[in-house]
């Protein structure tokens, strides 16, 4: 007898778990349709309103570079378009390519995904525009009070950089060309203008200018200003206690398109640094180290994001003449910095080779910048001194990438 019972309370036991069970499927049925409906609804959501403070420096206008090869695309265009079978198509055909080719170099499939830089048209344009613009305001909003954001006749804004010493403003212009000698694109345009209250185009900010005791006829830097950038943390492969970024570096193939890309430009940012002797930037955040543990987790300095993903190099000021100056307080954190890196693009690396194989950086640099700037003869350039560092500093840089090849390039 008891051994029926015990039956009976095991169906009853069962058939009460199948009706939870069946009520819970209908009404989770239910709710996905109510979701799907709702997600195919024609009424979307107000936009809310961006918060541009902090957010706005000097940026990169993004215009298409010419010669691109076909395929090419702008990065939010193809991430952020048709939603996210777009997204998952881009990454799945990601994953089936290497990020790297060619043992040491970023693979061309990467590059055709780069958001274009700053092209040299561009910044012909920008540098024409703005000297011959009248500046009709200024004020704070490019760092330290003796920098400006100047507002142009047509409404434009530049960051105006005094510098402490000339040797700052020289540095930033000097840093900027040395930059298109490599092809990196990622610094704003630059024009250099000089300071008088009786010129046209400083007239009407006379009153500011003498407020900030600029001297009259001083050399100073204008900037291209854009809003809306964002702050760059310093990737994981790139940080102290990581192994670097190097070809086998493990979960670099699982890395989305726009986190690689980042990586792409970090690449051409700590060569561009190691060149110049900019300590002001990763450099300086190594240093930190020592007392502040957690100063990679936060905004690298000087550096900003665009909403497609390109990294913008700011306020450069402390490369080349002031960062060679110092040179013995920083060479061991640019060296650092330097052997951490072993991914580097071709078209750089190409262009490093040449400035090595002519060893006349000097007069290639010297002659760029002439040719552009009305003013660079009494800004200065660099002394024969710090002209021999510089060549000293691209024959490392072109041995370590050999090194890199010979290391990781299969036979």
């Amino acid at each position: 007898m008891r051994a029926v019972w015990a039956n009976l309370f095991a169906v009853l036991l069962l058939c009460a778990l199948g009706s939870v069970f069946y009520a819970w499927n209908a009404l989770e049925d239910r709710v996905g349709r109510h979701k799907r409906r709702v997600s195919a609804s024609p009424h979307r959501a107000l936009p809310v309103p961006e918060d541009l403070s902090a957010k706005t420096f000097r940026a990169l206008l993004a215009v298409p570079a010419p010669g691109r090869r076909a395929g090419a695309h702008n990065l939010s265009s193809h991430f952020h378009v048709d939603g996210d079978n777009k997204r998952s198509a881009a990454r799945g055909e990601a994953a089936a390519r290497s990020p790297v080719e060619n043992g040491i170099f970023w693979s061309e499939w990467l590059e055709d995904l780069l958001p274009a830089g700053f092209t040299e048209e561009h910044a012909r344009a920008w540098r024409a525009r703005a000297r011959s613009s009248r500046v009709v305001k200024l004020e704070r909003g490019c760092g330290r009070r003796s920098n400006q954001l100047a507002t142009l006749a047509d409404g434009t804004k530049a960051c105006v950089r005094y510098g402490i010493n000339p040797d700052q403003v020289q540095g930033e212009t000097l840093t900027y060309y040395l930059a298109s000698l490599l092809g990196i694109t990622n610094l704003p345009p630059l024009a250099l203008s000089r300071v008088s209250a009786y010129s046209e185009q400083w007239a009407a900010v006379r009153t500011r200018s003498a407020g900030l005791q600029w001297s009259d006829g001083t050399v100073v830097s204008l900037t291209e200003w854009i809003s809306n950038l964002s702050g760059v943390v310093t990737p994981a492969p790139l940080r102290q206690e990581s192994l670097g970024l190097h070809p086998q570096l493990p979960g670099l193939r699982d890395k989305s398109p726009p986190e690689l890309l980042e990586l792409l430009q970090w690449s051409d940012l700590i060569l561009l640094d190691y060149l110049s002797a900019n300590f002001d930037r990763l450099v300086s955040n190594l240093f930190s180290l020592q007392w502040d543990s957690r100063v990679m987790e936060r905004d690298t300095n000087n550096l900003l994001r665009t909403p497609a993903g390109r990294l913008v190099f700011i306020d450069n000021e402390a490369g080349l003449v002031h960062g060679f100056r110092v040179l013995n307080m920083w060479e061991k954190y640019h060296s650092s910095v330097l052997n951490s890196v072993c991914v580097f693009r071709r078209s750089t690396t190409r262009r490093l080779a040449e400035l090595h194989r002519r060893g006349d950086s000097r007069r290639r640099l010297l002659e760029l910048y002439r040719d552009s700037e009305p003013l660079s003869q009494e800004l200065g350039f660099l002394s024969d001194e710090h002209a021999g560092v510089l060549q000293d500093r691209i024959d490392r840089l072109h041995e370590h990438v050999l090194r890199c090849k010979e290391k990781y390039s299969t036979p």
